[in-house]
């Protein structure tokens, strides 16, 4: 079934009666507008419903003034087959977060896939099939880019070309391997890079059999593209070197549920008092040892936006428009060609914030009242989220 719904098409669909319109970009979180024009798949038209074509439309969705914002990204999961994970023994989970507001995930590394290839040949062949096998399914039409393999001992460079001529544009964390040391993961990282392939290291404590201690000098040294789960996954650093790899590094800094929730708020102040807001991105790091978290990106939100004393609006951005540049997505913004993955948003019933942003400010999570996805809409009134006041109404179809 998700494979069929991948190849359907939206046709024009017409968002109107926004209240407000989060836009995903950190300069300019939100947008004076109340109607969006989607036309299968691509949103082509965000502004005033007065100046906007909203004729011959096949679904109209009124949005009853509430939030809509781009689909949440979370930037650290670990799938391995379908909507399945071994860690757990849990079923739908990629669905489930979906409820959550989730429309995209980043693998970083099938590292729970039941007798792992740690060999070259195997390894590569894992990350193939991987690639290979969420392209052509969406659980629940979720966009899972996986196919991250895990790097080892003996690669080479022409390992990584390989890789990448295959499909491949990711790695797995590096550290769960036997690649630890600085110098080892900078060549292979430099390598990578060469052939268009995006690197995540591990940082902080183990966190399963065969990983390992990574500390702030071998992050630095290895200079991946994202600082992975900076907070810890589950076990941080010290504030202090936390803090020095924010000033110290200029890419990306990954918070993520499944770490330290101190120090996630720390990094969070950190980057803002940098002023490299900018370079924040959002994770569950999970499935894992403590579960799944179909709500994680909102309990991020909510945690860093109230602990750390960060704008919603702004805090929203870390986990669309942040991780949608650096991953070079085509999501996470609304704007003109972007895809239309969307969440539709309010605040939830009772909470004591007059508005969503307020409520979130007060570390409420917000309700979710709908799923859209390339302009389709996946899920309506969440089943996960606490009630949302207000939900949006499918008006024509």
């Amino acid at each position: 079934m998700a494979e069929i719904a991948a190849a359907e098409k939206s046709g024009k669909v017409v968002i109107k009666n926004i209240g407000l319109l989060l836009s995903g970009d950190i300069d300019h979180p939100i947008l004076d507008a109340d109607t969006i024009v989607i036309n299968d798949g691509l949103i082509t038209a965000v502004g005033k419903f007065k100046d906007c074509d909203t004729t011959g439309a096949k679904t109209t969705i009124d949005a009853r003034q509430t939030c809509v914002a781009p689909g949440l990204i979370d930037s650290h999961v670990h799938p391995v087959a379908g909507d399945w994970t071994p860690r757990q023994s849990q079923l739908n989970w990629i669905e489930s977060s979906l409820n959550g507001g989730v429309t995209t995930m980043i693998s970083a590394g099938e590292v729970h896939y039941p007798g792992r290839p740690k060999d070259i040949v195997g390894l590569k062949a894992l990350a193939i099939t991987a690639q290979r096998a969420f392209d052509a399914f969406r659980p629940a039409g979720v966009k899972v880019l996986a196919g991250a393999p895990v790097i080892e001992k003996g690669m080479v460079e022409s390992d990584f070309k390989e890789l990448a001529e295959a499909g491949v544009s990711l790695l797995g964390e590096i550290g769960l391997g036997s690649v630890k040391a600085g110098y080892e993961a900078k060549e292979m990282v430099a390598w990578a890079r060469r052939h268009g392939i995006q690197s995540t290291i591990h940082t902080g404590g183990p966190s399963v059999p065969g990983s390992g201690y990574i500390d702030k000098d071998t992050v630095l040294e290895a200079d991946a593209d994202i600082i992975g789960h900076i907070n810890g996954g589950h076990t941080s650093l010290p504030m202090k070197h936390v803090c020095d790899l924010c000033e110290q590094s200029t890419r990306g800094i990954e918070i993520v549920h499944n770490g330290n929730e101190k120090v996630a708020i720390g990094a969070a102040r950190a980057a803002i008092e940098l002023k490299c807001p900018h370079r924040v991105i959002l994770g569950t790091d999970g499935p894992a040892g403590s579960g799944v978290q179909p709500l994680g990106i909102l309990r991020m939100i909510a945690l860093i936006s109230s602990m750390a004393d960060i704008p919603a609006e702004l805090v929203f951005c870390f986990a669309t428009g942040n991780t949608a540049r650096m991953r070079n997505l085509n999501c996470g913004l609304i704007e003109a060609g972007r895809a239309a993955d969307l969440v539709f948003m309010d605040r939830a019933q009772h909470t004591a914030g007059n508005n969503l942003l307020e409520s979130v400010q007060l570390g409420d999570l917000p309700g979710v009242g709908m799923v859209m996805i390339d302009g389709l809409v996946r899920c309506g009134r969440s089943r996960n989220t606490p009630p949302a006041a207000e939900v949006p109404q499918l008006v024509a179809s």
